[in-house]
């Protein structure tokens, strides 16, 4: 299992801040690699505001004793003192972002942005914005420079203008079932993008044309397919280069790529760093 995690002053324990309107209080991430399942269960719940999103696979949760399973594309909120009881399987190739935030004016703030104060599971989308966003409040917990408790906060309210602006147009009809196509088509490429694939192969096998797949694709994730499967391919290189100590013709195999010299052009373009590079920096950081 791969994890990535940081916290407020290291504090893992949950705790109210009524000093501040809003403060993000720990953020992370999981990916289940190798372990087979991953509960939690937390009958009291917590005295903050938590924020999951699924970015592929799916997810167990379980809301007032019934199971809901929320797959890739969307969101859970958990506010203070709710039951929590949710469990990722490594079958699902569940992959999880995770914020825990608190404050004195958070209830006024999720209404402001239009989350219902009942609601838990919000439909989002998948885009690679929301991982680069929960990457991010990973990084500057972990770095504690300058004036980063207000950069944290920057974020999460940025997270939280791209619901409110999705939420205005909430999919009805034949809009939502183009959503779960595309939906679909995330949870593929993020189980085989370390293979080769074929778009074309892709859109014919589900009886859609190259042109209009590509469209509504893009329209839906910000990235056409090929360049979608290109950042997931760079965001494992990034975790692999950080957790491991393959060389990286290794994380080139792993990934996919015949060539390792093509892989380090690749990913420095996307990164600004070589792999090289990438690895030196994140160990001067540590």
């Amino acid at each position: 299992m791969y994890v990535d995690s940081a916290y407020w002053h290291n504090k893992v324990l949950d705790f109210k801040d009524k000093r501040h309107s809003l403060f993000v209080t720990s953020c992370g991430t999981y990916r289940l690699l190798t372990k087979p399942k991953l509960p939690t269960n937390r009958p009291r719940g917590r005295i903050d505001y938590q924020i999951l999103y699924i970015a592929s696979g799916k997810a167990h949760f379980y809301f007032n004793g019934i199971e809901e399973i929320v797959a890739a594309g969307n969101m859970v909120i958990y506010r203070p003192k709710e039951e929590q009881r949710y469990y990722y399987y490594g079958a699902d190739h569940t992959e999880v972002y995770w914020v825990h935030f608190t404050g004195s004016n958070v209830k006024n703030i999720l209404r402001k942005y239009g989350i219902p104060d009942k609601a838990h599971v919000i439909h989002t989308g998948t885009s690679l914005e929301y991982k680069h966003i929960f990457l991010q409040m990973i990084r500057e917990l972990k770095l504690c420079k300058e004036d980063y408790e207000e950069l944290l906060v920057n974020y999460l309210k940025q997270l939280l203008i791209m619901l409110h602006r999705l939420m205005g147009r909430k999919p009805k009809g034949r809009n939502r079932l183009l959503m779960e196509e595309m939906d679909s088509a995330v949870s593929y490429f993020h189980e085989n993008y370390n293979k080769p694939i074929s778009i074309e192969e892709y859109a014919a096998g589900r009886h859609m044309s190259i042109s209009w797949f590509i469209r509504n694709f893009k329209e839906y994730t910000e990235a056409t397919p090929a360049q979608y499967i290109q950042s997931l391919r760079i965001s494992n290189a990034q975790t692999l280069l950080e957790t491991t100590n393959y060389n990286v013709s290794e994380i080139a195999q792993i990934l996919g790529y015949d060539d390792p010299f093509y892989f380090s052009r690749v990913f420095k373009k996307q990164s600004g760093l070589s792999p090289t590079e990438f690895r030196r920096q994140l160990q001067q950081d540590t």
